[in-house]
């Protein structure tokens, strides 16, 4: 196969950030994707609609002339996070979901919640309106291993959860292991997971492969490779519950080589390459357009693109930089290697 055209695909989790760097990279997911889930962990973050409706015009001003890109709006949950706010983020039509990240587990992650109880009252209303709960999977007691972050979430929080609100669409965003995939084969259809090419790619030896890469670092953090084997094969199973979200997350170059270096990795600068490449290599490209288009339609309800994207064989090697805005530069995740896909 030399060229292989999709319905243009959706990315069910990705990071803009915003101003300069927003503008820097907006650009990359446009040319790829019809549109994409935007995550509202900004300074401030994005907890009232109001702050959703600026931040989606100052997406749209980023954009490209005459793209078409849709960025899909969520709304980042607090322990303050009013169940009258949450109606008004449903009956907006903008807001595609609720973010929940425990307090602390990542970048600008400081305003999350601590006491999970403390929000069951909107989860109620999220619950009755049919919006989605997007969970960043990772408990942040210090006690716990990295590693088994997430492992201790699904017990600790997940569990609970799906039994206290059995309809509460769910997304375990970044699935990183064999629990998490269980996790959710085991729960019904309105509880699904993303997964990301690096996560796909490699597992946690890579992070130290000829020394620390700190462009490797991400959270959750790469994992073992009997979890990075389990997070592939549900990607490649065509199960519909697994999808495509790349949680691109730049940072520009100088915050990631330093002496606490940010967590992320960007990859929308070849987000349907590297995941080309992936598929091929384990003999499954005929099952990449629905990872990539229709699992994650179907779960958020979206109509199919009307556009296509196609990729072409034609080996390029991937800049090992791209521009940040303001002179600064970010990293690329595969940054100096040679991909056998390009888009056209």
């Amino acid at each position: 196969m030399q060229t292989l055209t999709l319905t243009q695909p959706f990315d069910a989790h990705l990071h803009l950030r915003d101003h300069a760097l927003m503008r820097a990279v907006a650009p990359h997911s446009a040319r790829e994707f019809a549109h994409a889930i935007v995550m509202p962990n900004l300074r401030p973050p994005v907890t009232t609609l109001a702050r959703v409706k600026g931040y989606r015009r100052r997406i749209m001003a980023a954009l490209p002339a005459n793209s078409d890109f849709q960025p899909l709006m969520t709304l980042y949950l607090t322990e303050n996070t009013s169940p009258a706010e949450i109606q008004r983020a449903a009956d907006s039509g903008l807001v595609a979901g609720v973010k929940l990240y425990p307090a602390g587990a990542t970048t600008h992650s400081d305003s999350g919640v601590r006491q999970l109880e403390n929000a069951y009252a909107a989860l109620e209303r999220m619950s009755q309106c049919g919006l989605p709960l997007l969970i960043h999977g990772e408990v942040t007691d210090p006690e716990v291993d990295v590693f088994d972050r997430e492992t201790v979430f699904i017990d600790r929080v997940l569990q609970p959860l799906r039994q206290r609100f059995p309809a509460l669409r769910m997304v375990l965003e970044h699935v990183t292991t064999h629990e998490g995939v269980d996790f959710v084969r085991s729960a019904p259809e309105h509880v699904v997971a993303t997964i990301t090419p690096q996560h796909l790619m490699y597992n946690r030896n890579a992070l130290f492969e000829g020394g620390l890469r700190p462009h490797r670092f991400c959270l959750p953090v790469l994992k073992g490779e009997p979890h990075r084997a389990a997070v592939l094969e549900a990607a490649l199973s065509g199960d519909s519950t697994f999808f495509l979200g790349t949680d691109s997350a730049p940072h520009p170059r100088h915050l990631k080589e330093t002496a606490c270096g940010c967590a992320g990795i960007f990859s929308a600068h070849a987000a349907l390459p590297l995941y080309a490449e992936i598929f091929e290599q384990a003999g499954a490209l005929d099952k990449l357009a629905a990872f990539a288009t229709q699992h994650g339609t179907r779960f958020y309800r979206l109509p199919d693109s009307k556009k296509t994207v196609t990729l072409e064989r034609d080996p390029w090697r991937v800049p090992e930089t791209y521009p940040a805005g303001g002179g600064r530069r970010i990293a690329a995740l595969a940054g100096g290697e040679v991909l056998q896909w390009r888009v056209v």
